[in-house]
């Protein structure tokens, strides 16, 4: 690759939705007419190019986020297609950390589904442009209006038409380009390959020149230029509309609305269009924050290939042919094959011995990768998703990626001994590629306990072992992945005086534990510590080992041994002593004080809240809020669409096992449903003296 290589040229785009809205057959169509591929498949064919895991293919949904790299127009458009499912939402939280644009794709039929909700917001965390895509415009139901209402009433107020669909359902043909004032129909012979514009038909000349007025008006808004044209009536050019679009896009006021049917062949080059014509550039977005690794000074990295090289783990992946897949978004600089880097969250240096650019599945050698590019490494053994890569002479960390808490776990066991080696690699495998699965042993019996989002990601997890890594398992049944927190305020004392093997050990610390509320915390973090200590009392270099002790203690939970939460530590006074005192005697000395603190401050255990959302005719919609409310569950609204009825409420995750099938029960297999985890909650005095007793087995 080139140094002079053109930035404005690139476009790092998602591919985002509720499932089965049609993410993956959008991209497979996108592949097809640019020329990446020379054969459409199809998601429910189980043989769609960016859904390549054996799971993917049986479920027809897509579980990992799958990159691809095509070209359109001299473009160069990067492509993340996303999951769908809540219980895989890391793998939609990574990719848009590393992302500049996003396609957000709705149902013409359902229009704003709850996940669309989910991914639309993920997105706005991290400010990303967007535009949106009505998909499936030949259903029956198909509404192109409400569907652009919804957006506006769930998602954004931003959401304008740029196209207009020439009829819907059966009759639907092609799309009315604003811009252009042209009808855009596809060839269904060549599979939409071929495609051209016309007059628009007279019976939509009038609602066109309509909607054009009031695309006009809004962009005007943008451009004093336009606003002067559009008031004294002059002609506007196409040139100076998409000019428009662009900086309302850019600027988050502006989300432009396109429509097609991705499955029909119709719509997805006009799509391709909006993404080279309105989507940002490396060039286009803020530029990288990081900051310095000793001075935590703050440093923008621009995207420049001539500086020193820095880079994100946005995910890992375990290849059976090449091994350690890291795959990376170069913020600035250049690495070759052969070079070396430096892990800047570990401190470790490590040797690039492949460069790959990525097909879904499909690996390509390269030489050197640019800022701007998302591309795959091989050869660093020992880095994780969200560390900071950077040359030797680059000293800086980017921000982390944060992923939600595991919230169900079931116990695994090997069913031989031959199994046993196995399975603990297999594990430690799948752990290193998914941020959100978690490998642990039980405190009291031993056994190995893995964690996940939901029953479908366990569920994956599980068929992934037998399959890809042949392993012989025996799972037990689904457990909450309960919390502990405390109620009070107290102060503790812990304090490590002893001689053993004939050398002293002295510390002596005292903390002050408070509950805090999740929002008094920064993002990522369970819990807070405070150093408030004089170093007279306690000298500086042992503040770093009482933190991380402090911390650590938090792992342990005095009621049932889950991970203690919301609790701020601060560190107040303490002594030392020149001769006996050392860091490993004031970690411990921390480690009795929390413990005793814990003891005390009246802890109680708290229980994962999840966001169900059910989508029923009305029909069944009483006796649906009735099982709800046995569920211990809070109705938080309910919204009617097209002759159905949306109820959204907070539900225990304890109450929700085997939900699929009480709710196929009540709606006559008609009601759909997605869960969302939200927070842990503190569990009713009852609930929680029946769970301690399950726990210690009364």
């Amino acid at each position: 690759m080139s140094k002079n290589r053109d930035l404005s040229e690139i476009r790092n785009i998602g591919i985002m939705a509720h499932i089965d809205a049609g993410k993956t057959t959008t991209t497979e169509r996108i592949l097809f007419y640019t020329g990446i591929i020379h054969r459409m498949g199809e998601v429910h064919d189980g043989n769609a190019v960016m859904d390549w895991m054996t799971q993917e293919k049986e479920r027809g949904i897509t579980i990992t986020s799958a990159v691809t790299t095509c070209f359109w127009k001299k473009k160069q458009i990067n492509i993340i297609d996303t999951p769908g499912h809540v219980d895989f939402t890391a793998e939609v939280e990574r990719s848009l950390r590393i992302l500049d644009g996003a396609v957000g794709i709705f149902c013409a039929v359902s229009g704003v589904e709850p996940q669309s909700e989910t991914v639309w917001h993920q997105a706005d965390r991290y400010n990303i442009p967007r535009i949106a895509f009505i998909n499936k415009m030949d259903r029956s139901g198909a509404d192109f209006e409400h569907a652009i209402d919804m957006i506006n009433d769930r998602l954004t107020k931003n959401a304008l038409a740029i196209q207009l669909p020439i009829g819907q359902e059966d009759s639907f043909e092609g799309v009315i380009d604003l811009i252009s004032m042209k009808a855009i129909y596809f060839d269904q012979e060549s599979m939409g390959l071929k495609y051209y514009a016309q007059k628009i038909p007279e019976k939509f000349l009038a609602k066109t020149e309509i909607a054009r007025n009031i695309l006009l008006e809004n962009l005007a808004e943008y451009d004093d230029d336009l606003m002067e044209k559009f008031l004294e009536e002059k002609e506007i050019t196409e040139k100076e509309i998409i000019s428009a679009i662009r900086i309302g896009v850019l600027e988050h006021q502006f989300v432009p609305v396109l429509c097609g049917s991705s499955l029909k062949n119709k719509g997805v080059q006009p799509l391709l269009d909006a993404i080279n014509y309105y989507l940002p550039s490396p060039l286009d977005v803020p530029p990288a924050i990081g900051v310095t690794v000793d001075s935590n000074e703050e440093i923008l990295i621009q995207p420049d290939p001539t500086i020193p090289f820095s880079a994100l783990a946005f995910k890992v992946q375990v290849d059976k042919y090449v091994g350690k897949l890291i795959y990376i978004r170069v913020y600035s600089g250049s690495i070759k094959r052969g070079d070396s880097i430096v892990n800047q969250t570990t401190g470790k240096k490590e040797r690039v011995s492949r460069v790959l650019q990525v097909h879904s599945n499909k690996k390509k050698d390269i030489f050197e990768l640019e800022a701007g590019d998302i591309a795959a490494l091989v050869g660093p053994k020992e880095i994780r998703t969200g560390d900071t890569l950077t040359t030797s002479d680059m000293n800086l960390l980017l921000a982390p990626i944060s992923f939600p808490d595991s919230v169900i776990s079931i116990a695994i066991e090997p069913k031989t001994k031959a199994d046993k080696e196995n399975l603990d690699i297999s594990l430690k495998k799948l752990e290193e590629e998914d941020p959100t699965f978690r490998v642990s042993q039980h405190k009291d019996t031993g056994q190995t306990l893995i964690s996940g989002m939901g029953e479908l990601h366990l569920e994956i997890i599980i068929d992934r072992l037998k399959r890809e890594f042949n392993v012989n398992a025996n799972v037990g049944t689904p457990q909450v992945a309960y919390r502990e927190t405390i109620t009070n305020t107290v102060i503790a004392n812990g304090e490590f005086i002893r001689e053993l093997n004939g050398k002293g050990h002295f510390a002596i610390v005292k903390l002050k534990l408070t509950p805090i509320k999740l929002d008094e915390l920064k993002t990522g973090e369970k819990n807070t510590f405070i150093n408030s200590v004089d170093p007279e009392a306690i000298p500086k270099e042992y503040w770093k080992a009482i933190k991380n002790s402090a911390l650590n203690a938090c792992l342990d939970g005095p009621l049932m041994s889950s991970p203690i939460e919301q609790v701020k530590i601060e560190l107040i006074d303490g002594k030392f002593n020149e001769v006996d005192s050392s860091e490993t005697a004031f970690s411990i000395a921390t480690s009795i004080a929390v413990n005793n603190g814990f003891q005390a401050a009246k802890a109680v255990i708290m229980e994962p809240i999840i966001l169900i959302s059910v989508i029923s005719p009305e029909d069944f919609v009483g006796e649906i809020i009735g099982d709800i409310n046995a569920k211990r569950g809070r109705i938080e609204n309910i919204r009617s669409s097209n002759q159905k009825q949306e109820i959204t409420a907070y539900v225990p995750m304890s109450e929700l096992f085997g939900y699929a099938t009480r709710l196929r029960s009540i709606s006559q297999g008609r009601a759909i449903y997605t869960m969302e985890y939200v927070r842990h909650e503190k569990t009713p005095s009852n609930i929680q003296e029946k769970i301690l007793k399950k726990v210690r087995g009364f």
